[in-house]
């Protein structure tokens, strides 16, 4: 037995069994020769590599396994892990260095990689022995799974061939249960809260995103008549957005989320911090005399939340034990949330826009759908369209980083081989990782990614146009993100046709939940003039 094949044996016995990676030569000792029942994938880039494992961990529920090279791959992966660490997507991540004999020499591909990475992985080990590698790795497991990000472990190369460690000596738990149960003070404090409100209103986050938080939380939004809100950017839908209690997506800005919270007196932000903003501008978050409670199992997003009250546990937990503790109000809620109606098709020689586009997918797109978003000028519109109706019924990169859709859908659709994956992409945030579509023809990733084309980064001419001054940034309308896409293997057509957008949609999203094969849709749109 080597440090390898006990190293094996901690990958299958936490299922870890998909090794995301864009190998080197520090790699070379662990990967030759690898035992069938592993699966290993390929990425062309370490922020493909990464953003398909984080995919992987967000549809599974569960760790990914990552493998990445010394300097170099850590480095080109840093954003890809930032994002995984705002998603909260449990990653173990493990990274190759040259051999620990004469490593402090510093000999070609040497990494000083401890703090590469910087604050974004949860934890960073480099085992002291090469029998300590085993156990490390395993700690990574609990640490990722605990504190839902990546959690880094460094192996010089030599460790792989070393004589296992002795049995019993890793230091590693081999199973961390974490209980989920909520004290009956917290939920007390709670309900006194919200029985003093008359007129309570509900925020989800992503961290609500589960069936066991989306029951609960429908449960008490009825039980206190409440309308709920999904918080703005978020990763996840925190609440079926097809519900008549769903009020739409709160705005990131201050006025406006003023505004929109102002019939509350006391707001609930459940599995959200209170709250996410973009923009910045001057005034308080919340109306004078508005009290807010959050519920998170996050720590820092309670902490850093403008709250009166957060309490820290499983948001389902806190909300089920609420249902016994609050009292029955009438119905609150106002307006149904109105989705607006499909645009007309384009007169001949019009051209399409994201209207289009949304609206026909909104038309074709099954209630199992899983909506993959990296398309910052179409948003809104989206998010008006098209309502999630499972707690993976949308899926965005939370930091807001560009790069995460295209790998990431690659792998939600190997974690999820029976349900249709759908990504809405800009042409721009498509190209910070095109290569991604190489694995997803390699490794059968059956998704449709939908390119919105507007050969232009949107959203920056937007925000230029507010300060009334030129931007110096051209558009990149000659850039053929199709064509891109066919030259690294993968079926890609471009589109500029209604007529034809329809008949492509009306041939695929039928039997997308059995497709093998991925396929891209670049389509040209014109580019809205507004961003709201």
């Amino acid at each position: 037995m080597t440090v390898r094949d006990a190293t094996f044996e901690v990958l299958r016995r936490h299922d870890l069994t998909t090794i995301f990676s864009n190998p080197g030569s520090t790699e070379v000792a662990l990967l030759a020769g690898l035992p069938e029942d592993l699966r290993f994938v390929l990425g062309l880039h370490e922020g493909s590599v990464v953003g398909m494992a984080t995919g992987y961990a967000i549809g599974r529920g569960a760790p990914a396994f990552v493998l990445l090279h010394t300097t170099a791959g850590l480095g080109n992966a840093v954003a890809a892990l930032a994002t995984a660490r705002v998603n909260r997507a449990p990653l173990v991540v493990v990274v190759g260095q040259q051999d620990r004999r004469h490593v402090a020499m510093e000999p070609f591909l040497t990494g000083r990689l401890e703090g590469l990475g910087g604050e974004y992985p949860v934890w960073v080990e480099q085992p002291l022995l090469p029998q300590d590698v085993p156990g490390a790795i395993e700690r990574a497991v609990h640490e990722a799974t605990t504190w839902r990000g990546p959690a880094v472990v460094i192996v010089p190369m030599d460790d792989w061939l070393a004589p296992a460690p002795d049995a019993h000596t890793s230091a590693a738990a081999r199973r961390v249960l974490r209980p989920p149960a909520v004290d009956a003070a917290s939920a007390d404090a709670l309900a006194a809260l919200l029985d003093d409100a008359d007129a309570p209103g509900i925020v989800a986050g992503a961290g609500a995103a589960s069936e066991d938080a989306w029951r609960a939380l429908v449960a008490l939004a009825d039980r206190l008549g409440a309308p709920v809100y999904q918080e703005s950017f978020g990763a996840l839908p925190g609440f079926p957005q097809d519900h008549p209690r769903f009020m739409g997506h709160l705005p990131f800005d201050r006025a406006r989320l003023r505004a929109r919270l102002a019939p509350h007196d006391v707001i609930l932000a459940v599995g959200a911090p209170a709250f996410r903003q973009y923009v910045y501008e001057p005034g308080a978050l919340v109306e004078p005399g508005t009290r807010v409670a959050v519920v998170t199992d996050d720590p820092d997003e309670a902490h850093r939340s403008i709250a009166e009250l957060a309490v820290i546990g499983s948001p389902a937990q806190v909300c089920a034990a609420l249902l016994d503790r609050v009292a029955q109000r009438p119905d609150s809620v106002g307006d149904p949330f109105a989705r607006p109606a499909p645009p007309d098709p384009p007169a001949p020689g019009e051209p399409l826009r994201a209207a289009h586009v949304l609206a026909a997918l909104a038309e074709r797109l099954a209630p199992d759908t899983i909506l993959v978003e990296e398309s910052p000028s179409s948003r809104p519109e989206m998010e008006r369209r098209l309502p999630a109706r499972t707690p993976l019924g949308f899926v965005s990169a939370a930091m807001g980083g560009l790069g995460f859709a295209v790998p990431a859908t690659a792998g939600l659709r190997m974690a999820c081989p029976d349900r249709p994956v759908v990504a809405i992409v800009g042409d721009g945030a498509s190209l910070y990782q095109i290569q991604a579509m190489w694995s997803a023809a390699r490794y059968e990733a059956g998704a449709l990614w939908i390119v919105m084309a507007n050969g232009r980064y949107a959203v920056m001419d937007r925000l230029a146009e507010r300060t009334e001054q030129p931007a110096p940034w051209p558009a990149f309308e000659e850039v053929d993100v199709a064509a891109v896409t066919r030259g690294f293997g993968c079926p890609a057509r471009r589109i500029s046709d209604h007529a034809e957008l329809i008949a492509v949609l009306d041939e695929v999203m039928p039997g997308l939940a059995q497709r093998t094969e991925p396929l891209l849709l670049s389509i040209d749109i014109e580019p809205d003039p507004t961003f709201g």
